[in-house]
């Protein structure tokens, strides 16, 4: 069976066809020891068929497909064209051998080539790739290393391509820091206690705390200066009054020797030196806790910041933390006891370094396996959840925090806690609703920009009608002055109009609508009599008013 090569280099498809592999046998140890000799290598493969990539940008996405274990189409068309045609219903005479076990699976069964990989044709493929510039003519070393070089940064760049606020190795840097200064902390700590207790040895039995010990040893320096006018400072460093007060006494009756000057300039400036580390440790815990709430927000508000950087940073990323199951983050940093327990046949760990979470040491001791299996079990949930998230959002780390609460309940109480089915839709809605949210306060502020500039479009519209003629309602004001002046005349004869107020009614509505009714022929008889009814009254009137004339 015809054996031939596919060899992918960064400049293009190649064809190789291996021959004469009788002349220096079938195995792969004949292979090997002929590689380095040219003369030799090449009466064994054969260059068929060579495909250069069009760009660089074209040589980065075959690069990719390849990485992913993908064919292109370009490189289909290319195997089809050189390779030896196959008759349908009948076995191929020939095999291709690829590097990629991926890629020559992909091509099986797309193509139905059949394909092989194994170290004797990875042998065969580094001798291509050691003599390639020596099988195509027009290709030079120097370019092909250029080809390498630029193939090589552009890849690199395009899988190191990720978000800025989201890069979990500036948290795996802090947290490494952040131990690292612990310890350093403590040990500076340490000498400056030892330094300065020869000269003020009471003080270490008064304050129990390093950061403030080294303060003090900063403003004190000379035991024998201290007075009570010093004691509202030294209340401001202790934060006690009564301890400041005890400090000047000891002070006074300590039995600590004399240091000079010199000495005590190096004490002061070791003390500062041990503050200042102090107070950046503080500062890299705040930079800790805000790019923690920026990675892995969920991880965070469930296990806390200290830890769910631990385990980030135990893992390598949050992305193989995510890819971690619960059983192996329930012990991630306890693989030493985990190997003793398996080479010993003892009982393995029940919690690496989830152990430092608070619920742990809130469960009971028979229940702590228990709840740190549970526990882990939400970390790796909260970890896949803020991986391979779009959306930055703490709900599903409260939900799931919520949950091992109840959990410690129901250990502790017998309190049945709720199912996951329920807790995930509330928290699955409660985001949706939260992303709706921010949705509609950008649809309000393009409604009130809309609703502005339609606003201005009638004023400018009203501006034009009052410079022109009079609208049409101003006319219903005169309707309203008769409406007024008819109550007069009912009140006076309120049984003779009682029954014809409705027609009056119907009279008004005409008048104010300002387009006439129909109606019926009934209708215009009462409308006759209204009439007469007004007529008659507008009489009376007159005649009232020429009486009071008289009188």
């Amino acid at each position: 069976m015809a054996l031939y090569l596919l060899f992918e280099s960064a400049s293009g498809y190649s064809l190789f066809h291996a021959y004469g592999l009788d002349e220096i046998g079938q195995n792969t140890e004949a292979v090997r020891n002929s590689v380095l000799d040219l003369t030799r290598f090449g009466k064994v493969v054969k260059l068929v068929a060579f495909n250069p990539f069009s760009s660089a940008l074209d040589a980065l996405n075959q690069c990719n497909a390849i990485s992913e274990g993908l064919m292109t189409e370009e490189l289909r068309n290319f195997l089809e064209m050189n390779l030896p045609k196959m008759k349908e219903g009948k076995k191929a005479k020939f095999s291709l051998g690829v590097a990629e076990p991926k890629v020559g699976s992909q091509i099986f069964e797309v193509t139905k080539i059949p394909c092989q990989s194994n170290e004797f044709v990875l042998e065969l493929l580094r001798g291509v790739r050691l003599h390639f510039d020596r099988f195509i003519k027009d290709l030079k070393p120097s370019d092909l290393e250029k080809a390498q070089l630029g193939l090589g940064h552009s890849y690199s760049r395009a899988k190191v391509k990720f978000n800025v606020n989201r890069v979990d190795n500036m948290v795996i840097q802090a947290i490494f820091l952040l131990d690292t200064l612990d310890k350093d902390i403590n040990t500076f700590s340490m000498r400056v206690r030892e330094w300065y207790s020869w000269h003020f040895p009471e003080l270490v039995k008064i304050i129990n705390d390093n950061y403030i010990y080294a303060k003090l040893a900063k403003y004190v320096d000379n035991k024998s200066n201290l007075v009570e006018d010093n004691i509202p400072a030294l209340a401001d460093i202790v934060g006690d009054e009564e301890k400041a007060k005890e400090i000047v006494e000891a002070a006074k009756a300590s039995m600590g020797q004399d240091l000079s000057p010199i000495d005590l300039i190096n004490v002061q400036q070791f003390a500062l030196r041990v503050i200042n580390l102090s107070e950046y440790r503080k500062k890299l815990y705040e930079y800790l806790v805000t790019k923690m709430n920026d990675i892995a927000p969920n991880l965070t508000s469930l296990i806390g910041e200290v830890v769910g950087a631990r385990l980030i940073s135990h893992a390598g990323s949050l992305s193989n933390l995510a890819k971690c199951p619960s059983s192996t983050l329930q012990i991630l940093g306890a693989e030493k006891a985990l190997f003793r327990a398996l080479k010993t046949r003892g009982n393995t760990p029940k919690y690496g370094l989830i152990f430092h979470s608070s619920f742990i040491s809130r469960a009971s001791t028979r229940n702590k396996g228990r709840i740190a299996r549970y526990l882990a079990n939400k970390c790796s949930i909260a970890s896949r959840i803020d991986c391979f998230s779009e959306i930055n959002t703490t709900i599903f780390g409260q939900k799931l925090r919520e949950q091992v609460e109840e959990r410690l309940d129901f250990y502790d109480k017998g309190v049945a806690p709720r199912k996951n089915v329920d807790v995930m839709k509330a928290a699955m809605e409660s985001a949706l609703n939260d992303a709706s949210l921010d949705d509609d306060d950008d649809d309000d502020e393009q409604l009130k920009d809309e609703v502005s500039v339609k606003k201005i479009k009638k004023k400018k519209s009203k501006s034009e009608n009052g410079d022109g003629e009079p609208m049409e309602e101003d006319k219903p004001l005169e309707v309203n002055g008769d409406a007024s002046a008819e109550p007069e005349t009912k009140k006076k004869k309120k049984k003779k109009h009682g029954l014809e107020k409705e027609p009056e009614l119907n009279g008004h509505d005409t008048e104010q609508n300002g387009t006439p009714k129909k109606k019926k022929k009934k209708n215009q008889t009462d409308v006759d009599n209204d009439g007469d009814v007004q007529m008659e009254s507008e009489g009376k009137k007159k005649k009232k008013k020429t009486k009071t004339k008289d009188d």
